[in-house]
């Protein structure tokens, strides 16, 4: 069973930046893609990034290719979000989401762990 806990969320004006961090534990990390994804409130739960276990392939939501990037660190069991140009529209809880494969993926049916979410607020 892994365990993820989200970090690194809050509230920040528009154009600013923010990174999220999202460690895990109770697994072997390097074992897993990782996954984030958001949901505002009325809203479906949205894919925005992946990673596979390497780092070497990564794939973003249309809506923020180009101002966020993913990344992870095996070393340390964690992936992050650098999310840059934030945007209101970009306001919502925000979910880090591991599976039990070496490949990403972009359903979020397609992920076996989550964590509890942080919350991202911006504000125009």
């Amino acid at each position: 069973q892994v365990k993820l806990v989200e970090s690194g969320g809050g509230l920040v004006q528009a154009g600013g930046s923010l990174r999220l961090s999202c460690a895990g534990s109770g697994g072997t990390f390097r074992n897993h893609a990782m996954g984030w994804f958001r949901q505002a409130p009325g809203k479906e739960r949205e894919f925005v990034a992946a990673i596979s276990w390497s780092g070497q392939r990564t794939d973003y939501g249309d809506s923020v290719k180009g101002r966020f990037t993913i990344s992870r660190e095996n070393a340390k069991n964690t992936v992050y979000l650098q999310m840059n140009s934030l945007k209101p529209e970009d306001t919502a809880v925000y979910y880090c989401a591991a599976r039990r494969s070496l490949n990403l993926v972009v359903p979020r049916s397609g992920y076996d762990y989550w964590g509890q979410g942080t919350q991202v607020t911006v504000t125009s």
